[in-house]
Parts: structure tokens; sequence; C-alpha cells
């Protein structure tokens, strides 16, 4: 189990399985798990923490968990996109109506069952202890509050959330939540904040937070606070561990019937289970007057990129999304052959337990699969995202990511909002700005700070209407 101040996996190395017969198909996915069990657990640990990797060049092949990738773009080979707006029962969406009544829930639907698993609802035992209150925090610009978020009457995860506001602010405010790989101490400079718990890899049992390990993931929310916006954080580990076997000290395990040892085929795997951890923090949020609840933004990186992602297109109580370098798994096409791929994530070495167990079907060939990422875009739709990646993170695949968003576009127009409005691929540093955004900074995975600029141009335009 990897500890949750690190950061995931930023291998940099791409391809994409050919579409191939289900004979190929069954070869493929006995040689994949042939080739990777003997690595088990160390092949887990030593991807989870990648930042001395360099980048491969583009065209470069390699392997990753036994299964060949390469960045050479003349590789990406034709395919074709299952179309967002012809429904299963093949009739075309042309209206909002129809898009909301019939062509939302078939996708939702896909998403939960094929890809994330189902997930739960609000839990009837659901609780905030609100520890803390009106506290002043960095230098007097805000007031803190401190939560804990408890699923079940006894037992089981608790929450730790870390609330501020504006100190100067009057009502209810608008707010950027942050899913983060580290306890609340790790993502922002504030003393008086609580450690917190973070997940030991050595011995996969909860420690204290100890202040000095790695500050992947800090965030420093004081021009989100001078604009009049409030931030919101917490770590991903205190609702579900980041791990292959993880699935006892979660919350999945709080809804498993007796008898299962497992989550069924159709049913949440870790990202869901994050995602579901964002929307019991917007629980809370309808609750608290200092925040306005129906202006509540998102943000993620890397797996918690796929994370905001799903929970963005899941939950429509969230107001915008910043997903940053979500790729496979999350913005970046999977039909495309470049980046990442399903069997990569899907290898059982890697990363299946954050999916549905179904997800690993199209493991060699995305191209069966009834969805596709511009759909999980699509489902954002007619509110606010940002698509934020790197121009080298080859891995994630940044131009992926940008065809996505404009093939989820015809959505955003049917419903009365802005596109893209090109199928350019910009240059790095070129924001492409409207309801449907994207932005590509020159480096690879993860933020650099002046994406921060850009993510306070789009909540003040989305969140402030300025």
């Amino acid at each position: 189990m990897i500890a949750v101040e690190q950061i995931p996996s930023r291998e940099r190395v791409a391809t994409r399985e050919d579409a191939m017969t289900p004979t190929r198909r069954s070869i493929l996915l006995s040689s994949i798990a042939l080739a990777t069990a003997p690595l088990a657990a160390k092949a887990q640990q030593a991807s989870s923490s990648s930042s001395s990797a360099a980048p491969a060049k583009p065209g470069s092949p390699d392997v990753v968990a036994g299964i060949p990738v390469n960045y050479d773009e003349a590789r990406t080979g034709a395919y074709t996109l299952p179309d967002v707006l012809t429904a299963a029962d093949g009739s075309k969406i042309t209206s909002a109506k129809a898009w909301f009544a019939k062509r939302r829930p078939e996708l939702v639907g896909l998403f939960e069952t094929q890809q994330y698993g189902r997930m739960p609802g609000k839990p009837a035992d659901l609780a905030f202890d609100v520890y803390e209150k009106d506290v002043p925090a960095f230098g007097g610009k805000a007031k803190r509050k401190q939560v804990r978020i408890r699923f079940a009457r006894t037992g089981g995860p608790v929450l730790n959330l870390a609330v501020y506001t504006p100190a100067a602010a009057t009502g209810a405010v608008p707010a950027l939540l942050a899913i983060n790989f580290g306890s609340n101490a790790a993502t922002v400079d504030d003393p008086g904040v609580t450690p917190g718990m973070v997940w030991s890899a050595k011995d996969h049992k909860r420690i204290p937070y100890v202040p000095g390990g790695r500050t992947f993931g800090h965030i420093d929310p004081t021009p989100l606070l001078d604009a009049g916006i409030g931030f919101a954080a917490f770590c991903y580990g205190d609702v579900d561990p980041d791990d292959l076997n993880g699935l006892p000290d979660g919350v999945r395990a709080l809804y498993l019937k007796s008898g299962q040892a497992t989550v069924a085929p159709d049913e949440w795997g870790t990202i869901s289970a994050w995602a579901w951890g964002i929307s019991r923090v917007i629980d809370y949020f309808e609750t608290d007057p200092a925040i306005d609840a129906k202006r509540v933004a998102i943000h993620g990186v890397s797996r918690l990129g796929k994370t905001v992602m799903w929970a963005g297109a899941h939950d429509t109580r969230v107001a915008a999304t910043i997903a940053s370098c979500s790729g496979e798994g999350g913005a970046a096409l999977s039909r495309r052959n470049y980046g990442e791929t399903i069997a990569h994530l899907a290898a059982p070495t890697r990363y299946p337990y954050q999916f549905a167990g179904n997800y690993a079907k199209y493991a060699g060939f995305p191209d069966m699969a009834p969805m596709d990422a511009h759909m999980l875009v699509a489902l954002h739709a007619p509110r606010p995202l940002l698509l934020q990646t790197g121009s080298t993170d080859n891995w994630s695949d940044p131009k992926g990511e940008f065809l996505s968003a404009v093939a989820a576009g015809a959505v955003y127009k049917l419903l009365g909002k802005k596109d893209l409005g090109t199928d350019a691929w910009p240059a790095a540093k070129t924001p492409l700005w409207g309801d449907l955004n994207y932005y590509m900074h020159e480096g690879g995975h993860g933020t650099v700070p002046s994406d921060w600029d850009i993510y306070l141009t789009f909540l003040k335009t989305h969140l402030l209407g300025a």
C-alpha cells in the first residue's frame, strides 16, 4: 500500500493494442496475467512512486506490466468513436429534453457498470462532527473549520475535511473542493490544521502523518480566498485505501453482504469510492451556511483527475470540474492508439481495483467498449469543465484529452453552451476558454504553479460570473 502523500504512477510510456479477434483477445489477457503475476505487490509499490523516471522519447518502444507501449503518433491508427448523440435504440438525440431524459441516463449506466462500478447512495447514518469553527488562518485571510464525516454509526473510515472561507465574507461563498493524495496538513501550509492519518507503505496500517515527507499536491489557497472563493480539502485515503488488497479497510467494506469477500464485477472500485466521498462532502456543504453548495467546483490530479471526472459526471450537484492529467480511464480517448491503455490499468499487478471488474473485459480491444472518454466529458454538460494537462505527459496523452473534448462538444452545443471552438490542437500555454475548456502547460504530469492562474480565471468566470 502506498503512502498517501506519494504521487501515483507517472510512467512515461504508451501505446494501445490493435483490434483483435476473441481468440487473440483471450491469448492477450492470459499473457498479461502470466507476465505480471510474479511481480505482484512489488510492481505496484514501485510504479506508485516514479518521480525519477525520465520521459521516454516519442516513438520509443517500452513495456509496462508485460504489455508493449509506444509514443509514435504515426501508429495511432484509425478509430471510430460511438456517437454521443445516438441512443442505444439508434434514435438521434436532438433536444435537451431527450438528452436528460434518455441519453444521459444511458451513458451514466454504462460508466457505472462497465468502467467505474455502481456506488451506493447517501448513507442513512451519515454524520458530521464540526469540531473546530471560525479559527483564523493564513494570516487572518481566512476562517478555518474542520469536520469529521462519518459514514456509519460505528466503525468504518472517517473523512477529515478542512474548510477555509474568506475572513471578510458575510454570506455563503462558492468553494473549490480538492481531493488529495496527502493529509490536509500536507496539502496546505497551515500549522493549525489537524495532521491526520496516512497509510503506511511498510505495514499496511494507518499511522499519524509526520510533517517533512513528500509534498506532492501542496496547494496555496490564498489567491482563491482573496478572490472571494472558499477552499476545502480531504485525503483520498480517508475513504478507501489506494491498494490492491485494500478492500477490507475502506468504505466499500461497509457495503459487503454477509459472506461476500469481494465486490461484484459491476460494483465500485476505488475511483468510484473516492468520487462517492466527494458527494458526501457536498452533502455536508448543504448543511453549512458559510458555503454555497450550488457553487462548488472540484479538483483532482492523475488518478484523482479520473476521480473528479467521474464525480462530476455522476453527481450533478457539482457546479464545475477541474481535472488535471486524468489520462486513460479519465478524459483521454481509449480507442486512440497512444498513451496508457485499459490493458495497463487492468493488469493484475497494477490498478484493477480502481475500476469495476467489468472494465478488464476491454483490455486489448477498447474499440469493443460501448463507451469512451468523450462520453464521460459530455456527461458534465452543461456545467463547466476544465481539462488541464502537460505537453510532455505522453503517458496521459494530452492530445487524446483534447480530441475527447472536441467530440463531446456536440452535447455542449446542443445544451446551448460553448464548446472548445476548434478542432486544432493548441500549443502549450494556449488556453481554450468556453464552458468546455482545455489547457496544456509546458512540462509533464501534474500541476505547475502557473496552472493555478488558469484555474483562478476559470473559477472566477464560472463561480463568480466575473
